[in-house]
């Protein structure tokens, strides 16, 4: 498989004539990230106000940020395959009329049940969009415009993580806790009847070789098997935020059905048939594999940071949701700064611009887990720095890694491969979330608020020092 795929990649360079409207399709598909990214950070703000206005437990509500995460997660190999088998202009358009429709049913919900139903499937229907960004990326660049192409999908991973917040901050505050978080919903209607418009008149239905891109078929015991196996990961985790313990038995169940999924994907491969995740590709190309842990461990690590910081400063500290948006959006401020900049270096210094980044973020969460605990009135001066060192490192992990990992995947398979890695960042995110949300919550049991967020912080750092640990690795074996 390694020796193929470095053959047709060598091919598909060869053969590569640049699209003039390479940079207006790549304007358009990130849009669409933006939206449905925007949704990962924007309910953030809103979780207090939900759970007051509906009276719901803290773990259902939990379900609302890691549902939306997870279902985001396991639809994401299955669009990126479906979108190089059958266009992927037609998948996003499939794609974002469910996320609009999905999105409408949450801001109108009349009960949680209701909510995190509808969560999972405008989760699902971002899994579908998503992944048709590092498609067209793959299939429209190379060298080093691929580098800044990815450097712009960065910074709008980074601007929706600072106007989420922001926009679900200000709706709160405008319109009331009661219809404010609904607002944060809704507003994606216009914005997505706006993005179906650009996309049906801008952006091309790709053409595809090979007749394994060809095959439409969906691995769906694959994809029974992964998601089984997440879940029996982050149920417990968001089940002992509510108070149950007894579910942890289940994380017994993780180590056999990882192992059934990997033991799946290599027969479904050698049967002929397209797989969920085709495993050759981790041992074939040394690189993808390890841009996938190395994103896995990162997204794992920050994504909770938002969720702990959100609820910690209104609940802990008694800030409303736009003052504590405000607290936090250093960090995205940070990370939009250095983003573009990281896409540019990728080309030229490699996988040290990911261990540069890593190491400038541990040193800024560091530091945040160091003034978590001033005085409310010193949070602005002394976090919000510290938020701002922490998200100009991170600004230099998710582009840089997105271009090295997928640099040696055919274009003709990188919706696939896309998807796979980002599965593994939203599997994180989800993880991370509800892992950093049950230490808080633990913690605050016995512990004061300051504490208790300190306590979380310092549980993302020690994930972050895993990644800078596996982000070394990779680049000690010249990947």
């Amino acid at each position: 498989m390694s020796e193929e795929t470095r053959t047709t990649a060598a091919a598909d360079e060869a053969s590569y004539a640049p699209d003039p409207r390479r940079w207006r399709v790549l304007a358009v598909s990130l849009v669409v990230g933006f939206m449905s990214l925007l949704d990962v950070t924007i309910v953030n703000v809103a979780v207090p106000s939900i759970r007051a206005g509906l009276g719901t437990s803290a773990a259902t509500i939990q379900w609302v940020v890691s549902g939306y995460a997870l279902a985001f997660g396991m639809t994401l190999v299955a669009g990126g395959r479906l979108g190089d088998a059958h266009g992927r202009r037609r998948l996003m358009l499939v794609g974002l009329v469910g996320f609009i429709v999905s999105s409408a049913a949450v801001g109108l919900a009349p009960n949680a049940a209701w909510i995190v139903l509808a969560r999972l499937v405008q989760g699902a229907s971002a899994g579908l969009l998503t992944p048709q960004n590092s498609g067209l990326i793959q299939q429209l660049f190379r060298g080093a415009e691929r580098g800044r192409a990815f450097g712009m999908f960065g910074f709008t991973v980074a601007v929706a993580s600072a106007t989420g917040p922001l926009i679900g901050g200000a709706l709160i505050g405008l319109l009331g806790e009661d219809n404010g978080w609904r607002a944060l919903f809704l507003v994606n209607v216009p914005i997505g009847l706006v993005a179906l418009v650009l996309i049906w008149r801008l952006v091309p239905d790709n053409e595809v070789g090979g007749d394994a891109e060809k095959d439409p078929r969906v691995d769906l015991p694959g994809a029974l098997l992964l998601g089984l196996a997440v879940l029996a990961v982050l149920y417990p985790l968001i089940s002992l935020e509510g108070g149950a313990g007894l579910p942890l038995v289940l994380l017994l169940a993780f180590p056999p059905l990882a192992w059934a999924f990997v033991r799946w994907e290599a027969r479904t491969v050698d049967r002929g048939h397209p797989p969920l995740l085709d495993v050759s590709l981790l041992s074939g190309l040394p690189g993808y594999a390890n841009g996938l842990l190395v994103g896995t461990l990162y997204f794992t690590g920050f994504t909770g940071i938002f969720l702990v910081l959100s609820v910690h400063l209104q609940e802990g500290e008694g800030f409303s949701p736009l003052q504590a948006a405000l607290l936090i959006t250093p960090f995205a401020v940070g990370a939009a700064t250095t983003s573009p900049l990281a896409g540019k270096l990728v080309g030229r210094i490699g996988r040290r611009v990911t261990l540069l980044a890593l190491s400038v973020m541990i040193t800024g969460t560091s530091l945040s887990a160091w003034l978590v605990t001033q005085p409310t009135d010193r949070l602005w001066w002394t976090l919000a720095p510290a938020l701002f060192v922490a998200g100009v490192g991170g600004g230099g992990v998710i582009s840089p890694n997105f271009t090295l990992t997928l640099a040696e995947v055919p274009p003709r398979m990188g919706g696939a491969a896309g998807g796979a890695l980002q599965t593994g960042q939203r599997i994180g995110s989800a993880l991370g979330a509800a892992l950093l949300m049950t230490v808080y919550q633990a913690v605050g049991t016995v512990a004061s608020a300051p504490v208790a967020a300190r306590s979380a912080l310092l549980a993302a750092l020690v994930v972050l020092l895993v990644a800078l640990a596996a982000a070394v690795r990779s680049w000690r074996l010249g990947d």
